[in-house]
């Protein structure tokens, strides 16, 4: 008896496992997307950081992620519960603050302003300077983080509470550490490339000497490119959550799209709903920056 009761307990144990893993798969099938964007911002928030700063930075700014999502799990159930209606308003504010945070960069790039001078005895203390970076990155991952969550709960909605939890924990387990996994690799590529050329001059190795050097050359357009790409990913992942949120808007994307395959087949297909939540995600940050400054100007003199 007791040895059925073993084995009754083995396979519901075993179904419950493959049934999270064929959800956990379909759900990072459809938060990849994010991810990818994820990876961008991250990469681009380290940047500036002293090389030996890189990795002690990256694995602060990944136990952020961590706790972010150790906070958003057990909230997504209880909202997802209790007040399902919130998750959708959440989730905008969220989307905004994104489109907020890439329309302030394309502000200080091409219409910088004077900020204040500081002098030899007044430089900026490198420790406050990684803090800031950290903040900055931990508070653009919690947005990233809720995207994914609330996606991920979208998919397993049907399944019981448990599942869901399970589900949601695994997806934020493997998302936090692929994504730092990557971010640590692709801030450390310049190090790996330097101690390759070392080597090469050691052992005479033309091949290393070779890849060194490609890698050298690779890691600071590779660090701008993600810079650029994550500005970018700012606008599509917030536009792309204001589109979702709002019906009409996402009946135009629909309708933009619908056209743009007539005319340009399955290339429009791809490209128009990216292009029509990219500009709105600037169209949505310009407003929202606008109104940040009239704000600051009237009320903070």
């Amino acid at each position: 008896m007791a040895g059925t009761n073993l084995l009754t307990l083995l396979d519901d144990i075993t179904t419950l496992l493959d049934d999270i893993a064929t959800m956990s798969k379909v759900a990072t099938k459809k938060t990849a997307g994010v991810l990818g964007d994820d990876l961008a911002l991250n990469a681009q928030q380290v940047t500036g950081v002293a090389a030996e700063r890189e990795l002690p930075v990256v694995w602060a700014v990944a136990k952020g992620s961590f706790l972010n999502k150790a906070i958003l799990v057990p909230a997504a159930l209880l909202i997802s519960v209790w007040l399902p209606w919130l998750i959708t308003p959440l989730l905008m504010m969220g989307g905004l603050f994104l489109c907020f945070e890439g329309a302030e960069k394309v502000f200080a790039k091409f219409l910088p302003h004077n900020s204040e001078a500081v002098d030899e005895g007044e430089k900026l203390d490198l420790v406050e300077y990684e803090k800031q970076k950290i903040k900055g990155a931990i508070r653009t991952d919690f947005i990233l983080s809720a995207e994914i969550i609330v996606i991920t709960l979208g998919t397993v909605a049907g399944a019981t509470l448990l599942n869901q939890a399970l589900v949601l924990c695994v997806i934020a387990i493997i998302m936090t550490i692929g994504v730092y996994g990557l971010v640590a690799g692709i801030v450390k590529l310049d190090d790996a490339g330097l101690y390759l050329l070392n080597q090469s001059k050691v052992t005479a190795n033309r091949f290393k000497e070779l890849l060194g050097k490609g890698l050298l050359a690779a890691a600071p357009r590779l660090m701008q490119f993600l810079a650029f790409a994550g500005t970018i990913a700012m606008f599509l992942v917030g536009g792309g959550i204001l589109v979702h949120g709002v019906e009409l808007l996402h009946h135009t994307q629909v309708d933009v799209t619908n056209y743009a395959q007539s005319v340009a087949g399955g290339t429009g297909e791809v490209l128009a709903p990216l292009l029509f939540d990219g500009l709105l995600g600037v169209i949505a940050g310009l407003v929202v920056v606008l109104i940040h400054v009239g704000y600051t100007k009237l009320f903070k003199k």
